[in-house]
Order: C-alpha cells, then structure tokens, then sequence
C-alpha cells in the first residue's frame, strides 16, 4: 500500500498560522528510508582542519564527542531516484550523468545536498540536513579512518609535510569508479551500509585552520565555509561547489572518487515542525 505525507497541519493551526494546502507526496519516493536511531553514543573524535604550532604542522587534539539529542541517520545514502524526484519537482539541478535510479546519487556537491535536504524537509515536515563532520563520525563507528600521521622531526618541517603525504598514499582505498549498488560495501556495526565505500558523503563542517601558541597553548582558528568536509575513505575536503572530486576540486589531501550524501533526522518537537513546513 502506498502511504502519503501531509505537513504537519495540527499543530500548525494550533499556532495560529494559515494552513496551505500542499499535494500530497508518496513517500515510497522519498522518504522511505531505512533510519538508524542514534542515541548514548560517545566517541574520541579527532578536529577536523589543519593545525599549526607555530609554524609546524601537528595533529589536530582529540575530543570526546558526545551528541546532546538524539536523531536518526539514514542506513544508506540516498539514491539517484530520491535525488530525480527533487528534480523533477524543480527543486534540485539536474544531475551531469544517468544512471539506474537505485544506485547512489553521485555528483553532487555539497549545495546540491543541503538543496536536497531542505526540499526533503518542506515535503515531508521533517527536519532532514547534512550530519555535522562529529556526526558522521560518530554513526561511522570503526568505518571512521583517523587521519593523524607521524609527526616527525619539530626542527624539520618538510618531513612533516612528507610524512603526511606517506600516510594518505598509504591507506587502501576502493578503486572501482563506478558508484556500485547498495550494500556492495556491508554495514558497520550500527547496522548503517557502505560507509567508507566509493562515495563520500558531504558534511555540513567548514574547513577550519587552526594555529596554537606553543607558549600559552591558546588556539586561533579560522573559519573558511567555502571549503566543506566530505567524509569516507579518507577525509577530504572540497570546495562546496564542485561535483566532480578529479577536476581538481580537493583542496587537501588526495581527492574522493565520487561525491554523494547520506542525511539526518531531527527527533521532531513543535518548533522544528512549523519551521520545516515554512522551509525556515
């Protein structure tokens, strides 16, 4: 039986707002999504970015990240024809390839996927959005492929560089181009598919570099939000606006073979249900 979705009316006209009616959607297309629950989870997470003291490059400090709410996660990344739909809604930019519409949806940048979630959000009165990069690792459990590299000589700064080139050249990485059918790379141990498969997944965190005072140990950071973390294989970041990772896009590190987007679910109260019926 095909089941539909309607905004969240009720509480709408409870508020006082003018409920508009809207079609309804049949959420086989969209939204049936096997999702995972994530709660009381904890994890040692390593900050994203570059970190400099002084001059030198060091490993970013790791942080137990703990995530205050819960919310839910798709179990697998979303699929061209989830994707096509928000195209043919007019929502979301045509994709650059075809491909079979149960594949995942690749070449996508990061504007295409938060598109993506936002048009996700207003037809089902969710609050779908990309995970934050802490999310991403938390739900990716052992998928998770910490990037510390060995630090070297502090008097010599080009073996640094060059050990962190050896540890990325290193790491064994999917080599089939080709986005490759659900489940082609098995779940982790939360029950979620294909995490650090040949599709990365787009994170909502900004590329931040960071520089410590070896004297007082205070940290100043700075923000650059045109540059977004992909996660996967190896963590990679990449500015926002590119789809294709080999033209040349990767501003650090070696480039992801494809680019693709698994969302989030808010855990829905009244608030987050009248913002996403107004798309705020």
């Amino acid at each position: 039986m095909m089941r539909f979705l309607y905004a969240p009316a009720a509480i709408l006209a409870l508020a006082g707002f003018a409920i508009v009616a809207l079609p309804p959607v049949a959420a086989a297309q969209i939204s049936d999504v096997p999702q995972q629950r994530i709660d009381g989870l904890s994890t040692d997470y390593r900050e994203a970015g570059e970190f400099l003291s002084g001059n030198m490059p060091v490993n970013a400090p790791v942080v137990t990240f703990s995530p205050e709410v819960p919310f839910f996660v798709m179990r697998r990344q979303v699929t061209r024809g989830e994707y096509g739909a928000c195209v043919s809604a007019g929502a979301c930019r045509a994709l650059d390839t075809a491909g079979e519409p149960d594949l995942p949806a690749t070449g996508i940048s990061f504007e295409d996927a938060n598109t993506y979630a936002a048009w996700l959000s207003r037809r089902t009165g969710e609050v779908w959005r990309l995970p934050s990069d802490r999310e991403w690792r938390l739900f990716a459990g052992t998928r998770a492929v910490d990037d510390a590299f060995q630090e070297g000589s502090p008097d010599n700064p080009a073996e640094r560089w060059l050990s962190r080139y050896d540890e990325e050249a290193r790491r064994r990485e999917p080599e089939e181009a080709r986005a490759q059918p659900v489940g082609t790379f098995g779940e982790n141990e939360h029950g979620l598919l294909d995490l650090s498969g040949n599709v990365w997944e787009w994170t909502s965190t900004c590329y931040a570099r960071s520089r410590i005072d070896p004297a007082t140990g205070q940290i100043a950071r700075h923000d650059n939000c045109g540059v977004r973390i992909a996660e996967g294989a190896h963590r990679a970041y990449l500015t926002s606006f590119i789809r294709d990772p080999k033209s040349g896009a990767c501003s650090v590190g070696r480039p992801p073979t494809n680019l693709g987007m698994r969302l989030v679910r808010e855990e829905k109260g009244f608030l987050s249900g009248v913002r996403s019926f107004f798309g705020l």
